[in-house]
């Protein structure tokens, strides 16, 4: 068997993917044109994060501090992260430990993004470093790609307590830095990991079931949406469909290049 796919069978074995089948298969939704990504489905609204109706009046009340602390923003993705690290636009500011900005290339053409830090990561400063962050490792590996070859970020910058899902408020302070950030990065292809990030970007209450398998579309970046690796290590019997996601990001990505 040839060295490569000795390699990659090990990290197909570490991620929990027993029946393997080609990384470079093409499944239905992989070989859907990359140029058709630029019509999103009908459930995908383009501006993220959202905001339910119910949250409307909470999350109006940081809109003229976002107004101004976007006026004050310039210069690098460096900077921002430095600026980003002094925010007070929500409350968790009060709780976290520090801001947990991204990580890899900046110059990426991918992106994976979370939903929020946990609790290593707030205590590190860098987002996936738990053990939900080495499975995201071995899944990278599995296809070729390691952390210096790709940007990591998540929806908010900030731990919420307990690991709890980010409300409407903080995902709207937050989203000042998320779309800066964004801005700099200028991907070519998003994946997003896990179902608050999927809701969350995509502006959907869709379940993650139904936000699989197919694309999406950010502000004319094609998305990806596969599980969180947290959720993977709770449900090992859902990596085979985690891998085959991956195989969609690799064919998706191929031919943006």
């Amino acid at each position: 068997m040839p060295e490569n796919e000795q390699f990659l069978e090990v990290y197909l074995r570490e991620i929990g993917v027993q029946t393997p089948v080609s990384l470079f298969a093409s499944t239905h939704a992989a070989d859907q044109p990359v140029a058709a990504l630029a019509q999103p489905p009908a459930a995908v609204v383009e501006d993220a994060p959202a905001v339910s109706v119910s949250d409307a009046d909470q999350a109006s009340v940081i809109t003229s501090e976002v107004s101004v602390a976007l006026a004050d923003i310039s210069g690098g993705l460096a900077e921002l992260a430095i600026k980003a690290s002094t925010c007070r636009l929500c409350g968790l500011s009060d709780t976290r430990t520090q801001v947990v900005f991204g990580v890899g290339n900046p110059n990426a053409d991918l992106v994976f993004i979370g939903e929020a830090p946990g609790r290593e990561e707030d205590a590190r400063g860098e987002p996936f470093v738990g053990p939900a962050g080495q499975l995201l490792d071995r899944m990278l590996a599995a296809i070729g790609m390691d952390r210096n070859q790709v940007y990591i970020m998540n929806t908010i910058k900030c731990r919420p307590p307990n690991n709890r899902d980010p409300k409407a408020d903080e995902v709207q302070a937050c989203n000042l830095w998320f779309e800066q950030q964004l801005d700099l990065l200028q991907p070519k292809m998003i994946c997003l990991l896990g179902r608050v990030a999927a809701q969350t970007v995509l502006g959907t209450d869709a379940p993650l079931g139904s936000l699989r398998e197919r694309w999406h579309d950010y502000h004319g970046i094609p998305v990806w949406v596969t599980y969180h690796p947290a959720y993977l290590l709770r449900s090992p019997s859902q990596k085979q469909k985690s891998w085959q996601d991956l195989q969609a990001v690799v064919a998706g990505f191929q031919k943006l290049n």
